[in-house]
């Protein structure tokens, strides 16, 4: 019996887990969204700290300055999303916003010189979704902020447990075997 089959249950327990906190964050969009954004504040803050450190593992003068420069700014910016969390939930929604449009358009620029017609028409709606989230993102601001980025993490929580869910039944039942 391969390890994939054998934890099969915890992968399956991780699921609920990951769905219950969907549940609990489409339950409490704004609990969800300062969660999120707090957990941005705090990875910026490590990754920041981490940068810096390794910028003294840099041989070149102008790599090292590089370095600390990142990490300086990522190290401001999880300051400023950790003690202003309300600023950083507006700034994060602008983001995201901009983030789907951005995306939005590039994938509609692919999407049309995509030659499969079913890939390309799959590009495109994607696209079309992508551009459509931002410009409702967008149009409903600085509503949106109390809510766009809870809504998001729970979206991705229920997907990812859902996803969890299935893979562990798929190998409890022997349809997912370990890469020889």
């Amino acid at each position: 019996m391969s390890d994939l089959s054998k934890n099969w249950m915890i992968l399956f327990v991780l699921g609920c887990l990951s769905v219950l906190a969907g549940i609990l964050a489409l339950l409490n969009p704004f609990g969800a969204t300062l969660a999120a954004e707090l957990l941005a504040g705090w990875s910026f803050l490590v990754i920041g700290v981490a940068q810096i450190i390794n910028a003294f593992r840099e041989e070149e003068w102008g790599g090292r300055l590089w370095t600390i420069l990142l990490g300086v700014v990522a190290l401001l910016a999880g300051i400023s999303l950790v003690m202003n969390p309300l600023a950083g939930i507006i700034t994060l929604t602008v983001v995201l916003g901009l983030m789907f449009l951005v995306s939005g358009i590039f994938k509609l620029i692919v999407g049309f010189r995509v030659h499969d017609s079913a890939l390309k028409w799959a590009v495109i709606v994607s696209g079309i979704i992508s551009i459509l989230l931002g410009l409702m993102i967008l149009s409903n601001f600085p509503g949106s902020a109390v809510v766009a980025l809870g809504v998001m993490l729970a979206v991705e929580l229920l997907s990812n447990g859902v996803t969890a869910i299935a893979l562990a039944w798929s190998r409890k039942s022997g349809g997912v075997h370990a890469a020889a």
